[in-house]
């Protein structure tokens, strides 16, 4: 199937079009030098997933800007981290601040030219609405975990948000979930029948920062390292 075949193209927003991990080092890099700690940046990532998964274990309908006061708290407990009320309020309060990768941009604005773009993000609608404005409102539509009522990879998260585009018209062969997750997307928008674009943000560095690892790694349909690739690779097709 050509890439120009879809379409619409469903996406992951934060590890795939909002560099996450970069607004979390932007946080707590200062303040583990403040503190006089040395935290190399993927033991800081990895604390990240390891505490992101513990509270989606805890509360696994709730989106992730909620969750992360008691992760902080986590991995202070871990790092070695002050854990003061104004410390652990503002790692969540940083979200507004978080970067878009460089290609992020430029790279929806082609493709919306030749695709409905629709976001699924474990986000809540106040988060979104920031990452939107940094993104410069990319999307036709938008599900968050707020919307839904829980979060990725419940594949009734899926189920929602196809829901949501059925009065357009769309099938399931017409889709393309774009993602870097493997926990929260690939792995079950394969089970459910997707095609699948994996943006591999992370190519060439050792683990899953800080993402959830997932119990088994999900071949794609297609793989690339960036969204530009991908991109690139539709308008190759003409």
């Amino acid at each position: 199937m050509n890439l120009s075949d879809f379409k619409i193209l469903t996406f992951d927003v934060v590890g795939t079009l909002i560099d996450f991990e970069a607004g979390i080092l932007d946080y707590v890099r200062p303040i583990a030098e403040r503190a006089g700690l040395q935290l190399d940046d993927e033991a800081i990532l990895l604390s990240y997933g390891k505490a992101e998964a513990i509270e989606h274990d805890r509360t696994p309908g709730l989106p992730f800007p909620p969750m992360m006061a008691p992760a902080y708290r986590t991995m202070a407990a871990e790092l070695g981290l002050p854990a003061d009320e104004a410390t652990v309020e503002g790692f969540r309060q940083s979200v507004p601040a978080w970067p878009a990768f460089p290609d992020t941009v430029d790279a929806l604005k082609r493709l919306r030219k030749r695709f409905r773009l629709v976001a699924m993000t474990n986000s809540d609608n106040w988060a979104l609405d920031h990452f939107v404005r940094t993104m410069e409102q990319p999307f036709d539509d938008t599900v968050t975990a707020e919307d839904v009522g829980t979060c990725k990879p419940d594949p009734q998260f899926f189920a929602y948000a196809r829901g949501r585009q059925s009065p357009q018209g769309f099938r399931l062969g017409d889709y393309l979930h774009v993602a870097q997750s493997q926990y929260h997307d690939i792995g079950v928008a394969r089970q459910l029948g997707y095609r699948t674009a994996w943006i591999e943000r992370r190519r060439g560095k050792k683990g899953f920062g800080g993402s959830p690892a997932p119990a088994v790694v999900t071949e794609p349909d297609y793989h690339y390292a960036s969204l530009v690739e991908l991109a690139d690779a539709v308008d190759r097709e003409g």
